[in-house]
């Protein structure tokens, strides 16, 4: 019994020495730790969200979609609220991130409105194309909502979003008190509705934003360059190991985007890290990307 036990045994106390090496660390694990200001804390009033939906656009007809709205603690309904708006949803750790802020005073009372993007139900006799795990998933309209330049998802958040959410809650209509806020598409988009109507949004926040050419956002640019400087503050983060593909080079086109922004003397902070395409390093950042944003907000 002895001579059988002892090589299992040792077949046993080997198997480690042939298993899968372990995963190298990606040059984005070093933003995944967040700090306190995006966790809740005690003593601090927790703002309510609320959840709707919007399914009769006339600006992208044929598409539904669902969107969330957060109303502070501190909102009292007579003074009118800040506006922050974010596509693709809550990013960032956003909510939480407003209360404890807010109850600071480091940024103003702020509704928040983050907005899916659309999907387009399918027809009668339309099979759904799948996901990569098999689900089924509903035509989206999103690529053409953000990664589009022109005033079209500007318009439809000014002329269908923010009135409907204006009907049971009293939002200002400064533009300066408004920002507006993305990742990857939805962080040029969120470009885009500032550029094309900075008289209704002068405050951008962009993380890894797609200024390239998927739909010609690798003309901004020179857009910025040729125009007047126009009265937007843009809060901008890319990391060097961002995506290239054939649409571009994410981290160059970001780089390019700063280097113009700045030569016109824009309002303008740009953080490039060793990120990837993701959400962690702007997530990470983005209390103290709000205290900027809204520095000088009691004035």
């Amino acid at each position: 019994m002895k001579s059988l036990l002892t090589p299992l045994l040792c077949l046993t106390l080997a198997a480690p020495l042939f298993s899968a090496e372990p995963k190298a660390p990606s040059p984005d694990d070093q933003y995944k730790k967040l700090t306190p200001d995006s966790e809740e804390q005690p003593g601090v009033p927790k703002g309510v969200i609320t959840e709707h939906e919007w399914n009769d656009s006339k600006i992208f007809p044929g598409t539904v979609r669902k969107y969330s709205i957060y109303v502070p603690k501190q909102y009292d309904g007579k003074t009118p609220a800040c506006v922050y708006v974010s596509q693709d949803g809550v990013l960032y750790k956003a909510p939480t991130v407003f209360d404890n802020l807010i109850h600071k005073k480091e940024m103003p009372v702020t509704i928040g409105i983050f907005i899916r993007p659309g999907t387009k139900p399918l027809k009668p006799g339309e099979v759904a194309p799948k996901r990569p795990d098999g689900r089924p998933a509903p035509p989206s309209n999103r690529s053409f909502e953000y990664d589009s330049l022109g005033d079209q998802y500007a318009r439809f958040l000014l002329e269908e979003i923010l009135p409907e959410v204006g009907k049971k809650l009293n939002l200002t209509k400064d533009p300066a008190q408004r920002c507006i806020a993305g990742s990857s598409s939805g962080g040029i988009c969120a470009w885009t509705v500032c550029w094309e109507r900075p008289n209704e949004f002068r405050k951008c926040f962009t993380t890894v934003g797609s200024f390239t050419n998927i739909r010609g956002g690798n003309a901004y640019p020179d857009l910025v360059r040729a125009a007047a400087k126009k009265p937007i503050r843009i809060f901008q983060q890319d990391g060097s190991n961002d995506i290239v593909n054939q649409f571009g080079s994410w981290p160059e086109a970001n780089k390019a985007m700063a280097a113009v922004l700045k030569e016109k003397g824009y309002d303008h902070k740009f953080v490039f890290g060793e990120g990837v395409h993701s959400g962690n390093h702007g997530t990470q950042l983005f209390p103290d990307a709000m205290r900027w944003i809204w520095r000088d907000w009691k004035k």
